[in-house]
């Protein structure tokens, strides 16, 4: 029996979100390595391979936690999502007050004696998509009731979401979205979905009028969302030169690509190997190869997921698989969206192929634990 044999035979749970992983990944590495020139000789004399095999290593460590999390019973994180959400919020507070901008944010910690940066977000997502699936959960019935549907629920989304929109409105947006699907989907009450929605309004309102009242202040980047979206009505201004500089990429692309390493527009994009990522697979690889592919991917993560949640007999299980899934597609359709001009800029990763380390890695842990369901319900079925 071939490797590629024994290892589908050991592998349980839902195979082609195995398949979506991987070749996310694949094209994460190739498309980081390419992308990477520029900041490599603007940071480090040109060394590229340095900055590839760093991405590689964090690719391999979310793989990794990927399986761990597999391997996992996934009832274990219903046991542990009131813990994580004690240890959430207080590092959402001290990111938002007590650490220093960086790029305009405040969105990173400094983890003690090793240097390295921690994006709180990303933490915070993962953490209140399994805490809001455990609530809605642990009431199987029709949740109508004002006291199973407030303090459990609402009232968690909007803190965490309220902490996390002054430096990262995207991030706070598509999460706040993911749990009103969910509330949807796990049969909550329609007046306490929509009081959510209202409530939502009012903290972002809340916000705006504070970030008006505090104009020096560099905690509600007020001026960052008018500017994004003034740029993106009008069709001027430099979070539009952005945009430009993307749409010449998949242009430039065209069907086939450019091939592999011979992009042109990672010259000029800020940040080719991240938030314009897809641009750049687009130009190397084409709308065929590349494009499409990832496109396709995405969508094809949120079928399998919906697939997993009508399959699965706990209602937690089929909650945080479509939780984690929504979370996940929305974000990378999202990402798509800004590079082809129909979103504002926002900054947001395309999850597990984007380059960064936080991203990667709770990216990893998110698709564990949807393998983690798919898994529980292969074995009883």
């Amino acid at each position: 029996m071939s490797f590629g044999n024994q290892l589908y035979a050991k592998l349980r749970g839902d195979r082609v979100i195995w398949m979506i992983v991987c070749v996310l990944a694949i094209f994460s590495i190739l498309a980081v390595y390419s992308a990477s020139t520029t900041l490599a000789y603007r940071l480090s004399g040109g060394n590229t391979e340095a900055y590839m095999i760093k991405h590689t290593v964090l690719i391999l460590m979310g793989l990794f936690l990927a399986y761990v999390c597999y391997l996992t019973p996934y009832v274990q994180y219903s046991r542990i999502s009131p813990y994580l959400m004690l240890i959430t919020i207080p590092l959402l507070v001290y990111t938002l007050g007590f650490t220093e901008g960086f790029n305009e944010a405040r969105r990173w910690i400094t983890v003690p004696f090793v240097g390295l940066t921690f994006q709180t977000s990303d933490f915070a997502k993962l953490s209140l998509i399994i805490y809001v699936a455990r609530a809605i959960s642990s009431k199987q019935e029709y949740i109508e009731d004002f006291n199973d549907a407030f303090m459990p629920i609402i009232i968690p989304i909007l803190i965490v979401c309220g902490l996390i929109a002054p430096a990262d409105l995207s991030t706070a947006a598509v999460l706040f979205f993911t749990c009103l699907l969910m509330m949807f989907m796990g049969r909550v009450s329609l007046k306490y979905i929509l009081l959510l929605m209202f409530l939502g309004v009012v903290l972002f309102s809340f916000l705006v009028t504070i970030g008006n009242l505090f104009p020096e202040s560099d905690i509600i980047r007020i001026d960052t969302w008018v500017s994004r979206l003034h740029d993106f009505m009008y069709d001027k201004g430099e979070n539009n030169i952005q945009v430009d500089q993307a749409k010449i990429a998949i242009a430039s692309g065209e069907w086939f690509g450019v091939g592999p390493g011979n992009s042109v527009q990672r010259n000029y994009l800020p940040a080719p190997f991240s938030d314009y990522i897809y641009a750049i697979i687009c130009e190397e690889y084409g709308l065929i190869f590349g494009g499409f592919i990832i496109l396709a991917l995405y969508v094809a993560l949120f079928y399998r997921c919906v697939k997993i949640v009508t399959k699965s007999p706990k209602a937690f299980g089929a909650m945080l698989a479509l939780g984690l899934g929504l979370l996940l597609s929305l974000q990378g359709l999202m990402n798509i969206a800004v590079n082809v001009n129909l979103l504002p800029v926002t900054g947001l990763a395309l999850p597990m192929v984007s380059m960064g380390g936080t991203s990667v890695i709770f990216s990893g842990i998110a698709f564990g634990m949807i393998l983690s369901v798919s898994r529980y319900i292969e074995k009883t079925t």
